[in-house]
């Protein structure tokens, strides 16, 4: 669709799946009522999808109320979904996504939802899931794209400025994390930590996706990534979806939750930072049709600050920007097919990883 379209369009609904809310109301609050023994007159209600994000997890907005001794107490609250028949990813990190964010939590360095609990049984909601307190605030959600429609591209350039800023600090502020402190995100044998396991991840969903039809071009891209290897590997945490998109703002611009922790591993602070650039260009960067979004920092800029505050060479990032694009390729495949929709052009996948079109 034309970029100029977007601008007609509303925030929409993007969940994989939806169920009756009135019905899940009555469930959440009898799970509820065995986890807070000493609540009284437990109510869930408000239950809603959040709009224009949560593509890959069932994400429902709730409000629990109740009363202790006669004291009237509320929360808002986010129930989480691990998907089972819409998977995105071929790994399942549903637990260890859970175990991130209390680590996250606990550490205080980066901003997240608090975890509340995690429910392993799948008969209560037909999935585990896990709870977490709402934050409130603001998202740059994708549909429709933020740079076009919404509070974002309403923003002063000054105020995107410090939006950018307090991201990219935030971004930063995972590496702060040791590596130790998340043995539990440890890849299989010969692939346990470092640039390896995310090599292993993502060599896997190549073969995943490819099990419907063959995509040679994922392999001539992993050719080319492989010939190239980077010699600058820092160790560090890997959110797995770094981008402006997957942080909440409150009305200052300071970033109140980091969000959507589904594909953590300790494969390499430069993951992270090459996803965060990659996309920030796609979202929000100039191309041939626009101009550069005021305020918002460049790619120079971003790998300055994010050098800075890490202490980390930024070197070989250029190569990370490349399997990054290999990485959203492959998930636009595999969204693709979930929701059997027309498969990216080969040719424009070539184009977009930097390999011939056709076998040699």
């Amino acid at each position: 669709m034309p970029w100029v379209a977007v601008k007609q369009f509303t925030k929409m609904l993007v969940a994989p799946e939806t169920r009756d809310l009135s019905t899940t109301a009555q469930t959440l609050a009898d799970w509820l009522r065995a986890r807070m023994p000493d609540a009284e007159e437990l109510r869930v209600d408000h239950l809603e999808y959040p709009q224009g994000a949560g593509r890959s997890h069932e994400t429902i907005l709730f409000e629990a109320a109740w009363s202790v001794n006669a004291v009237r107490h509320a929360r808002g609250c986010v129930v989480r979904i691990k998907p089972v028949r819409h998977t995105v990813f071929p790994d399942d990190l549903f637990a260890q996504q859970y175990q991130v964010m209390k680590l996250m939590h606990e550490r205080g360095q980066v901003r997240v939802a608090r975890p509340l609990w995690f429910e392993a049984d799948a008969s209560v909601l037909g999935a585990p899931f896990f709870v977490m307190e709402r934050v409130r605030g603001r998202v740059a959600v994708s549909f429709p794209p933020y740079r076009d429609v919404g509070w974002v591209s309403e923003a002063t350039p000054a105020e995107r400025a410090k939006m950018w800023q307090n991201g990219v600090r935030q971004l930063a502020a995972i590496q702060s994390t040791p590596i130790e402190a998340a043995a539990f995100l440890g890849g299989p044998p010969g692939a346990q930590s470092g640039l390896a396991q995310e090599w292993d991840k993502y060599e896997r969903f190549v073969d995943w996706v490819s099990r419907e039809r063959p995509w040679p071009v994922f392999r001539r891209a992993l050719d080319r990534l492989r010939a190239s290897w980077p010699k600058n590997q820092p160790p560090g945490l890997v959110w797995g979806d770094a981008r402006l998109g997957n942080m909440m703002f409150d009305e200052r611009f300071e970033v109140a939750a980091v969000m959507d922790w589904e594909q953590p591993s300790l494969g390499g602070a430069l993951n992270d930072l090459a996803w965060w650039l990659v996309i920030s260009e796609m979202m929000h960067g100039a191309r041939p049709d626009r101009p550069h979004l005021p305020g918002m920092g460049t790619r120079e800029d971003t790998i300055a600050l994010w050098s800075e505050v890490t202490g980390i060479s930024a070197a070989d990032v250029e190569w990370y920007e490349d399997f990054t694009r290999l990485k959203l390729s492959l998930t636009a495949v595999r969204l693709g097919q979930l929701k059997t929709l027309p498969m990216p052009d080969e040719a424009a996948l070539a184009q977009r990883m930097k390999v011939a079109s056709m076998p040699a």
